[in-house]
């Protein structure tokens, strides 16, 4: 199993489930965290979940083998994958309960996806984040409608342009993340949150949640068919292809090499 479910009473502990691979993405994944999301119910027992990851990091992103698989793909392929992909982070994002991110290690590309949906967010004071893609000649593109309701436009015009790792506490200034501290302290952190969850009123919680989807910034109704249209573009492209092959096979892509 990909994703390890714990039910602890009002409590779901959702865990990513790949730690020989840093719980890096694949097709596995993707489907078990969009199925389970699916399952959670406004009216049920759960009143909170907390998302994590098993081994030494949160979510680094896509898997090696996915990726390769990737690399082949058609553009119209890639649209298929990518909507798989999109379909997750709105389930996700749409859960009617407050869902906690635990990070920890690195959050990169996707992962990073996973903690701009979250409500809250704890993070490791030695967390690594970044959105990663320009540097395989992609896009952050269906995570963005998320991390730029977190992050907003000024920092992911620099985040995104430079494919830049940063820090837990420069994340946390710029409203990915909420609270930071030592590893070890990570679970008291978390506990504090759903603390404060279970001691308000469900009901309360469910409708603040709805009403900040719903009047929060305006977005585009078809802003998932763009993001879904750019990263496909982006992967077929020579560029594209040239960065995702590079990474594959462990060496410069061309535009650091010097290569055409």
């Amino acid at each position: 199993m990909s994703l390890l479910i714990q039910s602890d009473g009002p409590v779901v502990r959702v865990t990513l489930n790949r730690p020989d691979v840093r719980n890096a993405f694949n097709d596995d994944l993707i489907a078990e965290l969009t199925t389970w999301a699916g399952t959670v119910r406004a009216d049920g027992p759960t009143r909170a979940a907390v998302l994590s990851g098993a081994g030494k990091a949160f979510c680094a992103g896509a898997d090696l083998t996915w990726m390769s698989k990737m690399v082949a793909y058609t553009r119209d392929e890639n649209r298929r994958d990518a909507r798989a992909m999109a379909q997750m982070f709105e389930a996700l994002d749409r859960l009617p309960i407050p869902l906690i991110g635990r990070v920890h290690g690195a959050a990169l590309g996707g992962g990073l996806g996973l903690a701009a949906v979250c409500d809250i967010v704890v993070a490791a004071e030695d967390a690594i984040f970044g959105f990663t893609e320009v540097k395989l000649g992609i896009i952050p593109a269906v995570i963005s409608p998320y991390a730029l309701a977190k992050i907003g436009r000024s920092a992911a015009r620099e985040l995104f342009l430079t494919g830049a790792r940063f820090s837990a506490t420069r994340a946390r200034e710029i409203g990915l993340v909420h609270a930071v501290g030592d590893e070890a302290e990570l679970d008291r952190m978390v506990a504090k949150y759903v603390n404060d969850v279970l001691t308000s009123a469900p009901q309360a919680v469910a409708a603040a949640k709805a009403l900040i989807a719903n009047i929060g910034p305006p977005g585009r109704a078809d802003a998932a068919d763009i993001t879904i249209d750019a990263i496909a573009e982006r992967r077929v492209s020579p560029e594209g292809q040239e960065g995702m092959r590079a990474f594959l096979e462990k060496r410069s892509p061309s535009w650091l090499s010097g290569g055409s």
